[in-house]
């Protein structure tokens, strides 16, 4: 009986031990393609944003005359501050422009333009074309350039991780600084299969890749774009852990010390009946 005790408890302890281990082959970064890490083709094509119905564009007209300035910008130098630092959403309202249904915006002396399926840059050169053939400033020249930018725009991260949606501070951002944003990936989240779902002019698309391949950097995976949802799910089987040396001797004695105390039941009570039964029986 103590022998099979002996052995229950070590068996115990290493399906623990086993199973519930994290390595650093399942959460390093940047490792080498192999048999269980997909290398990834030369795929890094990085293309400029298209406008799509909803987003909003932060449009600034700059010129040497003031009453241009202040008639394109209604006055107001600091809005561009707070597209910067992408706060104060509410100010940020008031003076953006939507990309409406039909696909255009509204804008003062232009009226409807279409922007739907263009770049920023695209917009840009063509505003100031329409600019410059309405307006002559004080010079007599059209001194008019014009900054197009897509604000309040997000990528959300759901799952095993710190789930939030996160402005995007800049015009493009990798895969690896949306993680950093979000707080990196838990331990127990699985990095071999992110999902990430994407919405494009007409569908909705996902993409599967396992980011702690070293050929990430070379693939359509690398850029995140405004809207994106990443998906972490949990590791198959992984329900608590162990990620440290720490962790490990505390399982090993949390499971001994549950050991020890089933073993002394069993051979308090149990055992002693067992014996003290056969004793009666052979006394009788």
């Amino acid at each position: 009986m103590q022998k099979l005790i002996r052995h229950l408890l070590s068996v115990i302890i290493g399906i623990v031990c086993l199973s519930s281990c994290v390595t650093s082959r399942k959460v390093n970064y940047w490792q080498e393609p192999d048999r269980q890490i997909p290398s990834y083709t030369d795929t890094l094509s990085y293309e400029d944003y298209l406008l799509r119905k909803g987003d909003r564009l932060y449009i600034y007209v700059h010129s040497i005359d003031e009453r241009i300035t202040k008639l394109f910008n209604s006055g107001n130098t600091n809005i561009r501050s707070y597209v910067r630092s992408g706060t104060n959403a509410g100010t940020t309202d008031l003076y953006s422009y939507v990309v409406d249904d039909a696909g255009n915006i509204i804008f003062p002396t232009v009226g409807a333009m279409p922007v739907l399926g263009k770049t920023t840059r695209e917009v840009k050169h063509e505003l100031e074309d329409l600019l410059k053939g309405q307006i002559k400033t004080l010079d007599g020249l059209s001194t008019i350039s014009v900054d197009v930018q897509v604000i309040q725009r997000y990528f959300s991260v759901i799952g095993a991780n710190n789930s939030g949606r996160f402005i995007i501070p800049k015009e493009k951002i990798t895969i690896f600084e949306a993680l950093a944003m979000a707080g990196d990936i838990a331990d127990f989240g699985d990095r071999s299969c992110i999902k990430l779902v994407r919405e494009t002019s007409d569908s909705t698309i996902v993409k599967t890749f396992d980011v702690r391949s070293k050929d990430i950097v070379n693939s359509e995976y690398y850029y995140i774009e405004p809207n994106d949802v990443i998906y972490i799910r949990k590791i198959a089987g992984n329900s608590f852990g162990i990620n440290s040396a720490a962790a490990t001797v505390s399982v090993v004695a949390t499971t001994f010390s549950f050991g020890v105390l089933i073993y002394s039941f069993i051979d308090r009570y149990i055992v002693k009946q067992i014996v003290k039964g056969k004793s009666t029986s052979a006394s009788q």
